[in-house]
């Protein structure tokens, strides 16, 4: 299977649609994930486990709504696909989670295989800093 831009778009609506799981689903379960920067969610997580247990498993329950993601643009070249997200939730103390993500992809079929996620490293402090949550 080719990638296609719409399929892309397709699969990462589900983050914005509240089905975190419809997502993940399509995510190996040994997917080499780094999540840039220096706060406490950045790292490399070889597996999809770790990566949702160390990332959303700390911001949802920091978040009113969770995390919700919504596309802003796909771009697709080959196997790989670069995607520009923004957060649309709201902090627990009331503080706007207003993130801006850019996740570049690599897919095997129709599974993401291997990920670099960038973001504003100083809000996610912020927010694992100053709201209640694991």
């Amino acid at each position: 299977m080719a990638l296609e831009k719409e399929y892309v778009r397709t699969l990462f609506a589900n983050l914005a649609q509240g089905r975190q799981a419809e997502f993940f689903a399509y995510v190996a379960d040994d997917v080499d994930w780094t999540v840039m920067g220096t706060h406490p969610l950045a790292g490399h997580y070889t597996s999809r486990e770790d990566f949702v247990t160390a990332t959303f498993g700390r911001l949802n329950p920091r978040l009113k709504e969770g995390v919700v993601l919504v596309v802003r643009n796909v771009l697709v070249d080959g196997d790989q696909a670069v995607v520009e997200l923004d957060a649309l939730s709201t902090q627990n103390n009331g503080r706007p989670f207003a993130n801006q993500y850019c996740w570049v992809c690599r897919f095997d079929g129709d599974q993401i295989v291997e990920v670099r996620a960038f973001l504003d490293s100083a809000l996610v402090r912020e927010t694992i800093e100053g709201n209640d949550g694991p």
